[in-house]
């Protein structure tokens, strides 16, 4: 920032991660940006006689008014001084700022306000002490019955019942039960050979033994984080940002109608159904995204203190595999959730890997 561009800066903490920045521009420094807003205020409007961006500046000023033009200084001068405010002061910032011109008028200074939300200060719990008493847990022997692998291949028995044929709108659940159980097809040789690459009956079964295992492991690993998640949470305290609350809320809508679509089912239909409002659903969430918000900034705080990183190769993987299967995806916000997502695995294993 060069000397003398931006003077009085006053930085005032406010309610829920917010701070207010005063400040004013010098005279001399804000007329430098008198000719680059004439410029595109020129680029912008039409006057007869004249062709387009070639208007002199009395006529222009005339024409649009002085205040314009101050007004576009103005714009010109804090979009370039903001960026250069945030670095010099330290601010972590995010979203985007709030900004105010609290005095304008020829030569004079400019005076500003701005408001802008910033990263929470954490004051995070023992997560190393808590990870080692979450790990130190006795873990529960995973095992799989007989019942449960019969279970799962009924279901898909169940899954190829061909439902042409039958008004299932019409019939009972009762009725719909029978007619799936009299048409499913019987467990034979051939009918597990058409499923996959399996042997015969026995295979079959076995393989359907090792998924339900490694979905038991996933479920088991999955308890124990969210065990550790909120232990870490109950520790730590920090005001968590009404933006990042909001931002954490629109990601589980788009889950949430991501997942219903998948189902067939309309988001409108849903909440017709349910006779609720999209608010009404907002509201239920709200607790939930601001303990993963509040969870997020811990875990970026764990990555900060422990020098966690992901190598560079394994986003640009993740990244190419989210947008293969998701076309329409943003590049960018893919590359931050892959980033995001692979990082928080490293500081999970990390927290799993702590010892005595």
């Amino acid at each position: 920032m060069q000397k003398n561009n931006i003077e009085n800066i006053n930085i005032k903490k406010l309610e829920k991660s917010k701070i207010e920045i005063t400040g004013s521009i010098p005279v001399e420094a804000f007329s430098s940006f008198r000719k680059k807003a004439l410029e595109n205020i020129n680029n912008e409007i039409t006057v007869d006689g004249f062709r387009k961006g070639k208007i002199t500046e009395s006529v222009l000023v005339s024409k649009v008014g002085e205040m314009s033009v101050l007004e576009e200084m103005a714009e010109i001068a804090l979009s370039k001084f903001y960026p250069e405010i945030i670095e010099k002061e330290k601010i972590d910032a995010i979203g985007y700022p709030e900004i105010s011109i609290t005095k304008l008028a020829a030569n004079n200074p400019l005076e500003f306000k701005i408001i802008t939300t910033v990263i929470p200060e954490i004051k995070i719990g023992d997560y190393k002490k808590i990870a080692l008493k979450n790990n130190s847990k006795k873990e529960e022997k995973i095992e799989i019955t007989e019942k449960e692998i019969d279970d799962a291949i009924l279901r898909i028995r169940k899954s190829r019942v061909d439902h042409t044929g039958h008004d299932h709108e019409r019939l009972t659940p009762e009725e719909h039960e029978k007619i799936v159980e009299s048409s499913m097809p019987e467990l034979s040789e051939d009918f597990v050979k058409s499923l996959g690459d399996f042997k015969d009956i026995n295979d079959f079964k076995e393989k359907i033994k090792l998924s339900l295992l490694e979905e038991k492991k996933i479920m088991a690993q999955e308890k124990k984080r969210i065990a550790l998640s909120d232990a870490i949470l109950e520790a730590s305290s920090a005001e968590i940002p009404e933006l990042l609350i909001e931002s954490e809320t629109r990601r589980i809508e788009a889950q949430f109608s991501d997942d219903i679509s998948r189902m067939g089912v309309k988001l409108e239909d849903y909440l017709k159904h349910a006779k609720k409002t999209i608010d009404d659903l907002r509201a239920e969430w709200k607790p939930h995204a601001e303990k993963k918000a509040k969870l997020q900034l811990i875990l970026n705080d764990i990555v900060k203190l422990e020098k966690i990183n992901v190598d560079a190769k394994e986003i640009e993987n993740e990244v190419k595999a989210i947008l293969a299967h998701y076309k329409d995806a943003n590049q960018e916000q893919a590359y931050t959730y892959a980033e995001t997502v692979l990082t928080n695995e490293k500081v999970y294993k990390f927290l799993e890997e702590i010892e005595k």
